[in-house]
């Protein structure tokens, strides 16, 4: 018993110790984990930063979404990437930038409100929207699908605001 006690004070000691030097020193070399949520800015920042996402933020702008997107949230946004933007039908994106009513329902139909976290997502069968629409969810051989065809190809990017998931194509809504 007092052995147990004697390497419980001593772990604790060790730990204390360790966090104190770390709150003091810099670390020597650069972080190799995701940044915090509070490093990372809202969703519209991290994904301005991440470089992939210039047409969903393009898309955002034109619907009127920016600021909606880098306030409190918290959102979980489930982001095309350009890629997936690219392989819309000729002329989807650019009609759609047209019609910016559209484009805020599409752009809203991959947005879901609080965080949702890949380890719950997993548990879903489907989530309702914020446009008010459900997605469908499901898990094929460990990869998850939204509406049975698009992949989630990247989980859990944190924001200050919520969290993002990278998707391979563009969410549409069954009415469109």
């Amino acid at each position: 018993m007092k052995r147990t006690l004697l390497l419980s004070v001593a772990a604790v000691a060790l730990v204390v110790a360790a966090c104190s030097s770390a709150a003091t020193t810099a670390p020597t070399t650069a972080p190799t984990a995701a940044p915090t949520a509070a490093a990372a800015g809202d969703i519209v920042g991290v994904a301005t930063s991440a470089g992939s996402f210039t047409t969903l933020l393009k898309a955002a702008t034109a619907a009127g979404l920016v600021d909606t997107l880098k306030g409190a949230g918290p959102f979980t946004l489930f982001a095309p990437t350009d890629a997936a933007f690219a392989a819309l039908p000729a002329g989807t994106l650019d009609a759609l930038l047209k019609d910016p009513a559209k484009l805020k329902d599409i752009l809203l139909y991959h947005v879901v409100s609080g965080k949702v976290t890949a380890d719950q997502v997993v548990k879903l069968t489907s989530a309702t929207t914020v446009e008010g629409k459900p997605i469908t969810i499901t898990v094929k051989d460990g990869t998850v699908y939204l509406n049975n065809t698009v992949k989630v190809v990247t989980t859990d990017i944190p924001a200050s605001n919520g969290v993002i998931h990278v998707i391979d194509a563009v969410l549409l809504p069954p009415s469109m």
